[in-house]
């Protein structure tokens, strides 16, 4: 959608079926009593007529208490009105927001990790939160402006046309001044709308980047870089927030203008017909209270067509995101399953590219079932992708994978993850309890969660914990050490139940007495399981079952440790240069 034409109605009609719909019997309360809080100002104004007339005018004392109690209780009325219609619509408004949100994560977990590399962290929160933000303020706006202020309005008009139809035209005289005014101001915040959640989209991402690299920053000096570098995307925002707050200004003082030039129309045409008693002073300040009243809810809804150009770009950033779809195509049921227990694993010349780059070129193994099998390689060899591509996070570009003889793409993606239980060197913690990190979701049995930690050797510093395994870990495990992680990432692997286990160098970070414990504990979890690992340390991969060298995307060489090396190949070159000491 361009950014310079109106909102998509369809778009509106998918918002309205989408989120407010839902709401529609409170939304009817709040314009209820938005109409009362309305109805009142028109009557307020109405009664200033006698005040003038009947108590200053003509001095009726008994009219003075009629039209003061009159006058006390429609304020009465208007303030607990304007109470209940707020909270009403507050209460509208927060769960609009809370379903947007809701909506948006659901839907963002469903897309594939290609999206995920594409798109930064920052971006994505300030979609989440940012856009539907500002969504969320806008119909607060919308509702207060069509149901408070316009009522308002059309009640105050009333009361003026009743008046003096002349007068009244009188004050509006301006008003077509404002339309081709209106329309350039909306197109413009539209622009800088749309620029300025790009680059809001952009700050939220230097922050993550900051926070989450905190400590490459620090080792690194790059303080004053990277503060160098936020600055300068501040300084963006600040120019595009002032840019859109004149364009928003811009209106409501027209408006004021237009108001004041219908003020001193009103007011030449008036007085001489009161100085000459054809209309009396009641009338008159009757007619004036109407107008002035109209004056606040005319300012705040010449605002609402910029706050709705603002909210109305974060609409449109909403649905793009929501209408991005995986580009995987999975069942939502299996159409076939391998058989229970651990299953043979196939590659048959599988290729993979990011973009234009391939990274498999045609990869073909098999890994038998109940066996270790080790792949190794130079960096860049692709032995990352083959993680990627059994688990589902990414799909082959050509070739077939073969899971116990099903292939994988007649898998859904659930049913396909369920077969894996994964380690990696990135020991992704949780900011939650460390029982929660292993069971993730899934409550397990008292005993089976005591023999993972057991054998994953978090028992060991589990004493330590102030809570114990009810200790919270704290963001990404920040209150564990490198090691302890890696332990609680390997606990949960053993808790799963999955007849195949993944190995990304899973005891990198221990040290070596702990390395050796843990590859006996993963040796005896690996029983009864396919088990793949990849390797950069070659020593990890000596008793595997099998071992298969990859470079560039391919197999070129496969067998058992004492074969590999006494071919004096690819392998034996990476063995030589790892233990060449």
């Amino acid at each position: 959608m361009s950014q310079d034409k109106a909102p998509n109605p369809r778009l509106l009609s998918r918002f309205w079926r989408d989120y407010l719909r839902p709401q529609a019997g409170f939304i009817g309360l709040a314009f209820l009593l938005m109409l009362i809080e309305g109805a009142t100002l028109g009557a307020l104004s109405k009664a200033i007529e006698p005040l003038f007339d009947q108590v200053f005018t003509e001095g009726d004392r008994a009219a003075l208490m009629t039209v003061g109690l009159a006058i006390f209780g429609l304020f009465a009325i208007r303030g607990l009105a304007t109470i209940a219609s707020r909270t009403v619509i507050s209460a509208v408004t927060q769960k609009v927001a809370a379903a947007m949100q809701s909506a948006l994560l659901r839907h963002l977990l469903t897309l594939e990790g290609r999206f995920f590399q594409e798109n930064p962290p920052g971006a994505l929160i300030e979609r989440v939160q940012g856009d539907t933000m500002a969504v969320q303020g806008i119909w607060s706006a919308l509702v207060s402006g069509i149901g408070r202020d316009l009522f308002s309005l059309i009640f105050l008009f009333a009361v003026a046309l009743s008046i003096d139809p002349v007068w009244t035209l009188a004050a509006l005289i301006g008003a077509p001044l404002l339309i081709l005014p209106s329309l350039v101001v909306q197109r413009y915040i539209r622009r800088k709308v749309v620029h300025l959640r790009d680059q809001a989209g952009l700050r939220a991402t230097r922050l993550d980047e900051i926070f989450h690299g905190i400590q490459a920053v620090k080792l690194n000096r790059m303080e004053a870089y990277q503060a160098g570098r936020f600055d300068r995307v501040l300084g963006l925002i600040r120019r595009a927030e002032v840019k859109i707050m004149a364009g928003r200004a811009l209106m409501p003082g027209m408006m004021d203008f237009v108001t004041g030039f219908g003020f001193f129309a009103v007011l030449l045409m008036a007085g001489g017909q009161i100085a000459s008693g054809e209309r009396t002073t009641g009338e008159f300040m009757s007619f004036f209270t109407a107008m002035s009243l109209t004056f606040q809810p005319m300012r705040r809804l010449g605002d609402l067509s910029g706050s709705w150009q603002v909210a109305a770009a974060s609409l449109e950033r909403i649905y793009r995101l929501l209408d991005t779809r995986p580009a995987q195509t999975r069942p939502a049921t299996s159409t076939a399953r391998p058989a229970p227990g651990a299953p043979e694993i196939v590659f048959q010349d599988v290729t993979f590219a990011h973009g234009d780059q391939p990274v498999l070129r045609g990869l073909s193994f098999t890994a038998k079932a109940g066996a270790t099998t080790a792949i190794v390689g130079a960096s860049g060899a692709g032995k990352s992708t083959v993680f990627q591509l059994l688990t589902g996070l990414m799909d082959p570009g050509s070739g077939r994978i073969l899971i116990g003889g099903v292939d994988s793409t007649a898998l859904s993606l659930p049913d396909q993850r369920a077969l894996f239980a994964s380690v990696t060197q990135d020991a992704a913690l949780f900011d939650e309890t460390l029982r929660e990190n292993i069971e993730l979701g899934q409550p397990l049995p008292e005993s089976r969660l005591q023999t993972a930690l057991a054998m994953a050797h978090v028992s060991d510093f589990l004493p330590n914990l102030p809570q114990g395994v009810d200790t919270p870990v704290g963001p990404r495990g920040a209150a564990l050490s490198g090691g302890q992680k890696q332990r609680v990432a390997i606990a949960r692997a053993l808790a799963q139940d999955a007849p195949v286990l993944l190995l990304d160098e899973a005891t990198s970070a221990l040290d070596a007495a702990s390395e050796a414990a843990i590859a006996d504990a993963l040796a005896r979890a690996a029983q009864g399981r396919t088990t793949l690992v990849i390797a950069h340390r070659l020593a990890t991969v000596r008793e595997a079952d099998h071992i298969i060298v990859m470079d560039q995307g391919r197999v070129v060489e496969q067998g058992p440790h004492e074969a590999l090396l006494a071919q004096g190949g690819a392998y034996a070159r990476l063995h030589a240069l790892q233990f060449k000491g």
